[in-house]
């Protein structure tokens, strides 16, 4: 299994376990392994519903991810055998735009349907989607009561939920940025500061870089729930989240 990458500054929580069942060596080991365990996934591959099965004997898996075309027994049959076993999360993945198909998926069991070539952004965020159905205080955080909306980060900072529940699955570095914010007090962190998180857990960070981190996740934000993130650039100083747009999690020990 793929290890789960695990950052400073917001505790450590249990990872989301993904299995992935993708007989595409390239699109398994080059692109879905490697891209949802920068999203702080476990993952482990399986090329076949017999290798899938044999993990599962060992392992514990809270989804899969799982084609719909596969070489030993249709991602169809798949579904509907691991969905009479468990209450195990389902998204579906297949070429087909049929929607014949996406109906006969749902009803095998499947919990969600994409089509390739898939969005991984819209991938993970499937992902954290489902898990946060499946168990609504997921991962030791408890959410905080309040009239009034706010953004917030769940699943140890890798899931970012906008006021109106729209859900952000964050990159490493999206996440490092984000839960370095949310820790701080109510003075703006300096650029310095933020950049020497982001070295601190193996990326090479700069100025120029760490401007343009922020403008590519400010803008990935608006893009996928259509709200702006409250994410403020204090000039001279570095950055700041108002404390009156977010709500910080309280994490549960024991």
């Amino acid at each position: 299994m793929r290890g789960h990458r695990v950052l400073s500054g917001y505790g450590s929580t249990p990872p989301i376990r993904i299995a992935v069942l993708e007989d595409d060596e390239a699109l398994r080991e080059e692109i879905l392994l490697p891209a949802l365990s920068d999203y702080g996934f476990s993952t482990q591959g399986a090329a076949s519903a017999a290798e899938l099965y044999r993990h599962m004997l060992s392992q514990h898996f809270d989804m899969v991810v799982l084609d719909i075309g596969l070489p030993d027994e249709d991602g169809l049959t798949v579904a509907r055998h691991l969905r009479t076993m468990s209450n195990i999360g389902i998204i579906m993945l297949t070429g087909s735009t049929d929607r014949r198909h996406q109906i006969e998926a749902l009803h095998s069991g499947a919990d969600g349907y994409l089509i390739k070539p898939v969005d991984l952004d819209v991938l993970a965020a499937a992902l954290h989607s489902l898990a946060r159905r499946m168990t609504p205080q997921a991962h030791g955080f408890v959410a905080e009561q309040s009239p009034v909306s706010r953004w917030r980060l769940e699943a140890g900072g890798w899931r970012l939920v906008s006021p109106r529940g729209k859900i952000v699955a964050l990159t490493a570095i999206e996440q490092c940025v984000l839960t370095t914010l949310t820790c701080a007090s109510e003075e703006p962190v300096t650029r310095e500061s933020l950049i020497q998180a982001l070295n601190h857990n193996r990326y090479d960070c700069d100025p120029h870089s760490l401007e343009m981190i922020i403008h590519r996740l400010r803008r990935k934000v608006l893009s996928q729930t259509n709200e702006t993130l409250p994410l403020l650039t204090v000039r001279s100083k570095g950055y700041i989240l108002p404390s009156d747009a977010w709500h910080k999690p309280t994490i549960t020990v024991g």
